[in-house]
Formats: structure tokens, sequence, C-alpha cells
């Protein structure tokens, strides 16, 4: 699994993983590169209103219409992640200030007018910050088994149950994923 692209996928931490910053979360890989590898934590909503950091984009923004911590690198940046119905198809154009990253799921340049793109969009989400791994970093998790790899879901950088995303994921999952979804918060419970 680790030298596939990841891009588009999730990482769900596991109940063993012992690391506080990534408990319980679900993470969307953005990039998967042999440079490093590049994610957001997609359940970890902050008590930040989107309209006290960027309001020009709160109109667009998803409920609830709070900020995300994306993960521990860069709390001082924003990344928006964004639905773009028509790009995902192979005949789809790309709108103006928005790159695909896996279907009509991608990246959205935060410096683009918003009335640019606000016809493109049906979903956007603001994360500060993001989940990065230095070359080999990642890889070495999955060996360990820190993480599950399984697909995304469109809703799932959007769901308005983000406390619930990480047991929800597990949970329709085949097999033995489904079950590790009853993990209690501490695995020595169990």
């Amino acid at each position: 699994m680790t030298s596939d692209n990841l891009a588009g996928r999730l990482l769900v931490a596991t109940p063993a993983m012992g690391d506080s910053i990534f408990d319980r979360t679900v993470v969307l890989m953005l990039e998967h590169e042999d440079d490093g590898s590049l994610g957001i934590v997609l359940n970890r909503p902050t008590a930040v209103d989107v309209r006290e950091v960027l309001p020009p984009w709160a109109e667009l923004t998803a409920q609830p219409g709070v900020v995300f911590q994306g993960g521990p690198v860069a709390l001082d940046s924003a990344l928006g992640v964004a639905v773009a119905p028509g790009s995902g198809g192979p005949d789809g154009v790309e709108p103006l200030g928005w790159r695909q990253v896996t279907g009509a799921l991608g990246l959205v340049d935060l410096d683009t007018p918003p009335e640019l793109l606000a016809a493109e969009l049906t979903g956007l989400r603001i994360f500060a910050g993001y989940a990065g791994w230095s070359p080999g970093q990642l890889a070495a998790e999955l060996e360990v088994g820190a993480w599950y790899v399984v697909d995304a879901e469109p809703g799932d950088a959007f769901t308005d149950t983000p406390d619930q995303l990480w047991r929800s994921v597990l949970r329709r999952q085949p097999g033995w994923l489904a079950v590790a979804s009853t993990a209690p918060q501490d695995p020595s419970l169990n």
C-alpha cells in the first residue's frame, strides 16, 4: 500500500495509534509524492467562525461554518477544499482558482475572488494548517499499522457531524474494519 498514490484517499487513525494529535482522526490525502505527503484532518472543527478570518468565503462555506484544524503544521495558514461538480470528469474544465485532487474534489486558491468560484462550487470547507509527512515517514507509519487506508466518499470532507466521522468511515468498511469502529476510546479497556 505504501507505493500507491494515496491522493484522494483517507487515512483513518487506528485505535492504538497512541498519539493525541492524531487520535481518532480522519485525514484526506491531498498529495502523496516521493518528496513527501500532505493531507488535512477532516474531523477537528474549531470554535472560530469562517467570518472572523476569511469573511469573503463565509457564504460559500459548508455547515458548520467554522474553520477546521487541518493538522499540526502551519496553523497560521489556510487551505480551502471544495467540490466543483462540473470539473471532475474527463471533459470537465477546472475553474479558475480551483485545482483537482480527485474527482470533483479539489483545493481552492483562497486568494481568488470568491465571486469567480461561487457558481462553480457546491461545498467549501476551510482548514487551518495541514498534516505533512517527510519522504518515507508516512510509509513507515503505514508499515507499523498506525493508519487504515480507505476510499473517501464525496461527503466525507463536508460532513455536518465531524465528531462522528471516524466511527462512520470505519463502520462502512467491510469485515474487521467495521468492527474496529466499536473500539473504546482507550484500547486498553477492551
